[in-house]
């Protein structure tokens, strides 16, 4: 028997934000929400549910993220497919009370090894970073 695997890399974005798990869960699965610090969609906290995002188009890219919800733990965990630009990875978002509010751990996983795909690591963190920051501002609106 012969198999092959695919070694890959992961980006790994962590902020503790000063809410409770409760509060940031709201932000990571109600459409609205996730429009204003995310990007647009269609999602529903549903598992199996298939959704896609969207950015503004750009040279060979329509701006359309294919996704789909993969675990739903309310208020510990979601996980989703994020199918892009011909990359297939997970986007995993993981939540930890601590101390006056919330560790949230996300993980963008399955980048492929090698040189050529530096570009896509380092967009997506950046991506990310910024992602995140938004989300501080949706937050802190947030009842």
């Amino acid at each position: 028997m012969n198999t092959t695997e695919t070694a890959t890399r992961s980006v790994v974005v962590e902020r503790t934000f000063p809410h409770p798990p409760e509060k940031v869960w709201r932000a990571l699965t109600q459409g609205a929400l996730i429009e204003e610090w995310l990007l647009k969609n269609d999602f529903e906290p549903v598992l199996g549910h298939r959704f896609k995002l969207r950015n503004e188009p750009m040279p060979q890219w329509d701006g359309v993220i294919d996704c789909e919800v993969l675990a739903i733990e309310p208020h510990r965990r979601l996980a989703y497919s994020w199918n892009a630009l011909g990359l297939e990875s997970t986007v995993t978002f993981t939540l930890t009370p601590e101390q006056g509010g919330t560790l949230l751990r996300m993980e963008q996983a399955g980048f492929p090894q090698g040189r050529d795909n530096d570009r896509y690591v380092q967009g997506a963190n950046y991506g990310w970073q910024r992602f995140l920051g938004n989300l501080e501002h949706v937050l802190a609106k947030l009842s």
